[in-house]
């Protein structure tokens, strides 16, 4: 198992038999400590899978999060792709023609059960090539003691959550509303506010429209509602990430947040209680939150496909989709495991999450422009809500980015 580097072969079934076969998985780190990174998950999942496939070994190299997609890029600049990979996008790969389609690698059972809108993102120009391996959505997370303290309960709309932080500012707690628009993780927090304002990053058609009247309208809310009244707390929005805020949170110092479900192990590992509601929207709660969805791709190069047909049909088993969604607190990516954690009492806490995946949108990670147009949002979004910032020119600006990325490589829609 690699991590950092590190590469040890799992397994090793029918070493030296001219037809045997290797698969190499290039896989993510889930894990927040060496406890319980996701090399554990594998080592299980694969002496299983070996010891009833004969001839067929499969190496894994599991990487944290900042450096897999660096590292399976790498392996495809130099000409050796793995058979597979686990990571954040698959776009670039597909247009490149260089995997395998879905179809092809699949059985019929395993990609009917799909759950629809991630079957859906997975397609360029109709094709399925990303299969959707693991998912999470977004609820409001707030602290019930700094709520009951202040004699508030949960906000519905914008107004309401704006008042709800001008009240916990008044009662000292540092951050009343934390917005991490910082470079980490900025086009999540982005995400979800342009759908709680009725817009989004592409419009109906799926065109790109950042700089949409709504999307305007929204940032220039938050510029002037939330941070201009000092209700984001010390650290700027634009240099506050994610992972920051999460411990924030966890450590008592947030009001209300953003959140998906690995922030609930955070915050209970530390005795802070919580509860969690839909996102508010301009008039309630919204509509429509923002959904996840990592992907598993499977490259041609090696021609291995029956092989990993053979080996993605036991990853996509019943089974070894509760366990990883279990082990990590993510949401399945198919409906049979999604029906069965519905009524399971030791999925509970996940229920929330899962009650809002029907209703998720997901990045538009279909398009090779949205690597670029991610990059930028990261990069600049943050100016937008300064003190100084313009939001219709940043969204312009943004706007501008995207359409250049379209043009230079096309839209894979």
């Amino acid at each position: 198992m690699s991590v950092a580097g590190l590469t040890v072969a799992l397994g090793g079934c029918g070493v030296g038999d001219s037809d045997d076969v290797t698969l190499t998985l290039v896989a993510a780190d889930y894990g927040d400590s060496s406890a319980n990174g996701s090399e554990e998950y594998w080592t299980d999942l694969v002496a299983r899978f070996e010891a009833d496939h004969p001839g067929i070994t499969v190496d894994v190299r599991v990487h944290a999060w900042t450096d897999v997609d660096r590292e399976v890029k790498a392996m495809v600049d130099a000409g050796d792709p793995p058979d597979l990979a686990q990571i954040g996008a698959y776009a670039d790969y597909a247009d490149q023609d260089l995997l395998y389609q879905a179809g092809d690698v699949l059985s019929i059972p395993v990609q009917a059960d799909f759950a629809d809108q991630f079957a859906l993102a997975g397609q360029v120009h109709g094709v399925q090539y990303g299969m959707p391996f693991a998912a999470s959505t977004r609820l409001l997370f707030y602290n019930k003691a700094h709520f009951e303290d202040a004699g508030l309960t949960p906000p519905t709309t914008w107004d309401e959550l704006a008042s709800a932080a001008g009240e916990l500012k008044d009662a000292g707690v540092k951050y009343p509303y934390a917005l991490p628009l910082g470079s980490e993780e900025a086009q999540a927090e982005t995400m979800q506010w342009l759908l709680s304002g009725g817009a989004g990053y592409v419009d109906p058609n799926g065109s790109y429209a950042i700089d949409a009247p709504e999307n305007v309208e929204t940032f220039t809310w938050l510029r002037d509602e939330l941070v201009g009244k000092e209700l984001t707390g010390p650290v700027a929005p634009g240099e506050l990430n994610r992972a920051d805020a999460f411990e924030a949170f966890a450590n008592g110092e947030v009001g209300m947040l953003n959140g998906h479900p690995s922030l609930m192990k955070m915050a209970t590992a530390k005795d802070v209680e919580f509860g969690m509601v839909p996102v508010p929207g301009v008039e309630g709660a919204d509509q429509a939150t923002m959904g996840v969805a990592d992907w598993m791709m499977a490259f041609k190069e090696n021609g291995h496909r029956d092989q990993i047909a053979e080996f993605l049909d036991f990853v996509y088993s019943e089974r070894n989709v509760l366990d990883f969604s279990r082990r990590y607190d993510l949401l399945p990516v198919t409906d049979s495991a999604s029906e069965i954690m519905a009524g399971a009492k030791e999925d509970a806490d996940l229920r929330p999450f899962l009650d809002e995946l029907p209703l998720s949108e997901l990045y538009p990670v279909s398009r090779t422009s949205w690597a670029t147009v991610s990059a930028g949002v990261k990069a600049e979004i943050g100016k937008a809500v300064a003190q100084d910032g313009d939001p219709s020119a940043v969204l312009a600006a943004l706007q501008s980015t995207a359409m250049s990325a379209e043009s230079r490589g096309g839209s894979s829609g």
